[in-house]
């Protein structure tokens, strides 16, 4: 498991679910404790996370009957976190807790090296999620108590391998090869990629994972929908009444124009969660954002998944001539004025680059300040960055590099640069 963080690391304000930085609730928050909250009240919350639930009459019907419900979750530790894995996580985690859930997080070591992410070298893959974890802690995923769990699946398949294996073995006996690849995507494959034989046992075992930890709720993203359909397929296939529940929640887009899902391979196309406050900047400076157009636009995405539900608002400091400072308390208020022409790109962008350096600050400050996290992120970037190890300045190929890239070289930092020769892409 990641080792500790200090007693006290940032984030800690942020209570049952997201918190602004007066200490106001969310939106989505109620302000009961979970004992006093109605059953609307819990379903509401849970219901939230997901953009799609199958099935709403189900999962109201599992918060009526269980007070501390099974929420699965789960993540590759394969490369760097960007911001909605990291954010939009720590959110989502937050409101299932707040709601009576208890959350297990489920670190796919082993489907990592199925899956040939950092080389298949089980070690490194591990050093990534210890990484990965110490964000979520620095970030304000509430993990006090025995609400959250993180749960190595190297460690619990090998101490209940005797429950594990016959499960995946009979759900791969039960279905065909091209159910199966169907479910390729959960991997960032596709069906027509030469896929090996691992990469096929994959889905199986993603699937058992469901029974394996006993979950009542899928809590994934829309990617791994297809393999979520597959456990309650196999529940219809045993004659097993109580189907695990899939809350899909939203997948950001990229940055760019056209970009449905960000890419760790294309470090323009993300927020990361270690970014400086010069790289946000640039990066959203340079993103997609066609005044007046709100479809496809992922800067608006940005505020709506993430700086909304962290602020229950939205700050637009602006010149008087230009309309003066305006507090959106609603999307819609917000897309209102876009939709108009009374909010324009440039004013939007500063705002939004604001708002987002204000939540990353505290993890800045976190792997700054912690002398572990500082050792660990160390590691994370010797792995993840080779190039950085064999003694290259980037910083002085930094102005003949922007050049060819299109921009000013007080535009690009060198660690943004390096990043531009990323790993593969990992899973979200």
């Amino acid at each position: 498991m990641a080792e500790e963080a200090s007693d006290q690391i940032p984030g800690q304000n942020m209570q049952s679910l997201s918190l602004n930085s007066e200490g106001q609730e969310s939106s989505s928050s109620c302000s009961n404790p979970t004992n006093e909250m109605t059953l609307e009240e819990k379903f509401k919350i849970v219901r939230s996370v997901g953009e799609e639930c199958i099935q709403e009459d189900e999962l109201l019907n599992l918060l009526a009957k269980k007070p501390e419900p099974i929420c699965y979750d789960g993540f590759e530790p394969s490369g760097r976190m960007h911001i909605a894995q990291g954010v939009m996580k720590a959110i989502s985690v937050n409101k299932m807790t707040s709601a009576g859930c208890k959350v297990k997080i489920w670190v796919a070591d082993w489907f990592a090296q199925l899956n040939n992410k950092m080389g298949g070298d089980l070690k490194k893959i591990q050093t990534v999620g210890q990484y990965l974890i110490e964000i979520w802690k620095a970030v304000g995923m509430d993990l006090k108590g025995d609400k959250v769990e993180f749960l190595w699946s190297s460690e619990e398949i090998n101490s209940r391998a005797h429950e594990y294996w016959p499960l995946v073995m009979d759900i791969a006996r039960r279905n065909k090869l091209p159910r199966i690849m169907r479910c390729c995507q959960i991997m960032g494959r596709s069906e027509q990629d030469e896929l090996t034989a691992a990469q096929i046992l994959y889905p199986c075992m993603q699937c058992a994972d469901i029974f394996f930890l006993k979950a009542d709720i899928c809590q994934l993203g829309m990617d791994q929908r297809k393999v979520n359909v597959l456990a309650r397929e196999y529940c219809d296939d045993i004659k097993r009444k109580n189907k695990p529940i899939i809350l899909s929640h939203h997948m950001l887009p990229g940055l760019q124009q056209g970009q449905e899902k960000m890419s760790k391979s294309d470090p323009s196309s993300s927020i990361f969660m270690e970014d400086a406050e010069a790289e946000v900047n640039v990066k959203i400076k340079k993103a997609y954002c066609p005044p007046k157009i709100v479809k496809g636009n992922p800067c608006l995405e940005y505020i709506k998944y993430l700086i909304f539900p962290w602020f229950n608002e939205f700050k637009v400091e602006r010149d008087a001539k230009n309309g003066g400072d305006k507090t959106f308390k609603s999307f819609e208020e917000l897309i209102a004025d876009y939709e108009n022409e009374e909010l324009h790109p440039g004013d939007l962008k500063p705002a939004l680059s604001k708002a987002l350096n204000e939540i990353l600050q505290p993890v800045r400050d976190h792997f700054t300040n912690n002398p572990t996290a500082r050792d660990l992120l160390k590691k994370v970037k010797d792995l993840c960055l080779p190039e950085l190890s064999l003694g290259i300045d980037l910083s002085q190929i930094t102005k003949t590099v922007s050049g060819f890239v299109g921009l000013q070289s007080h535009q690009v930092s060198a660690r943004e640069l390096d990043f531009r020769f990323a790993l593969p892409e990992a899973e979200g």
